[in-house]
């Protein structure tokens, strides 16, 4: 049924439908554990022989009602909710890759998806190679190893704003044998669905668009349930060999394509780290949810209409989006974001850091946060913040510029943002 609803009802209606004299909205299972007549119940759940609850550091009905509502939105087969987006994209990986394993990915992402990649994972053993996203065909091919577990990047980079050609992403992997990850926070499926253009995997933060208010943070990993992992069972011996912590089981024999991944994430990965949100979070992401459609709208339109404004502006030196004519990924934008693309713009002041700096603070709408994509604008300079820990070299590669500022355009009204930034502008 759901593949059959647009967006905008899915937003609403899926992943819980109540019954006879149920709650309407989804209810807040706010319990750590649930009670079981017999142990041999109970037992069933811990040899994945039935479906049930029996600890919230797995998983909990409320989380899992939100996860079938973003799965239904990215057209995927399943999907389980994480405490944060960094917690998100470290369980796709590592659900695939261990100690003595490598991973490609885009050069051009998020600098905190970065330090996990380059810094956490390395130390646990995990290889990454980055990749410049316009790098030729060749070059992409080259990055692979026989050793290679997964494709990673994401729709729109946060905050250079470069869009992921997916397709091409796509048959590298799958020509190497393994599943294109997309994190498809800035796009959201609103506007982009990465499994309609070869992605095997999507992961989100979701406290960014989906809740859209600042309120709560959280992760998600959607699986399409389209990649065969028995078809390449040498590279994927966890979900293709037994696993003796339950018992033998093998999950891409057990579960198939469509419940393989993401079982494993939780049965093994969550049972492990325990990076869970909590139901009221997930309560929060839902109400969030149910707006995303016309708050997506809105914020590109705002976005749109600024970044046209700076592209004008004598004291801007520079503006990168996507949705400008002449921008570099004008042309990609049509084709993989044809209703927009987010309400996120990156552009430089004339004077570099230090007019940059100034600018902001002469914003009085907009705040200097270490957040974007919710209600309210806020800006950030990404080099001197959340990519500060990145090298001259690192910076460069991922599209980061010294001067950068990323600007996330909210729910207020166009025309009073514009005046805001002019009046910071007059002020440098």
């Amino acid at each position: 049924m759901s593949e059959k609803l647009r967006p905008e009802t899915l937003c609403i209606q899926a992943g819980y439908s109540p019954k006879n004299g149920e709650p309407r909205q989804i209810p807040i299972i706010q319990s750590t554990t649930y009670r079981y007549e017999s142990a041999e119940a109970m037992a069933k759940l811990f040899d994945l022989e039935a479906t049930g609850y029996f600890y919230s550091r797995l998983a909990n009905p409320t989380c899992d009602m939100v996860a079938a509502k973003i799965a239904a939105l990215e057209g995927g087969a399943a999907a389980m909710l994480t405490g944060s987006g960094q917690a998100a994209n470290f369980f796709a990986v590592f659900n695939l890759a261990g100690c003595g394993d490598h991973v490609v990915a885009s050069a051009s992402i998020y600098g905190g998806t970065f330090n996990l990649f380059a810094v956490t994972m390395q130390r646990m053993g995990v290889e990454f190679t980055f990749v410049d996203p316009e790098c030729s065909d060749d070059e992409l091919n080259a990055a692979f190893r026989p050793n290679t577990k997964a494709l990673f990047g994401e729709t729109i980079a946060n905050p250079a704003l470069t869009v992921l050609d997916i397709e091409r992403f796509a048959r590298a992997a799958h020509a190497h044998g393994v599943p294109l990850i997309v994190d498809n926070t800035f796009a959201t499926p609103i506007n982009c669905r990465p499994f309609e253009w070869g992605a095997d995997i999507v992961t989100h933060s979701t406290t960014k668009y989906l809740d859209g208010h600042g309120a709560t943070v959280g992760g998600c990993i959607v699986d399409s349930g389209r990649f065969d992992w028995m078809a390449h069972k040498e590279k994927f011996p966890g979900l293709c060999t037994p696993d003796e912590s339950y018992h033998g089981v093998v999950y891409a024999e057990k579960f198939g394509k469509e419940g393989a991944f993401i079982t494993k994430a939780t049965a093994q990965l969550m049972r492990d780290f325990g990076a869970v949100q909590s139901p009221q979070n997930a309560y929060y992401l839902n109400l969030g949810l149910e707006s995303l459609p016309l708050r997506v709208r809105r914020h590109c339109e705002t976005a749109q209409k600024i970044a046209e404004h700076l592209k004008m502006h004598d004291k801007i030196a520079w503006v990168s989006y996507c949705g400008l004519p002449g921008d570099k990924y004008y042309e990609r934008a049509k084709k993989y974001l044809p209703n927009g693309s987010c309400g996120v713009i990156s552009f430089g002041v004339k004077g570099g850091r230090n007019a940059a700096a100034a600018f902001m603070g002469n914003l009085k709408l907009a705040a200097i946060e270490t957040h974007v994509a919710d209600a309210r604008t806020c800006c950030l300079h990404p080099a001197g913040t959340t990519h500060r820990q990145m090298t001259d070299e690192q910076l460069a590669a991922a599209g980061v510029r010294a001067d950068l500022v990323r600007l996330s355009c909210g729910l207020e009204n166009a025309d009073d943002l514009i005046a805001d930034i002019d009046q910071a502008l007059a002020a440098i």
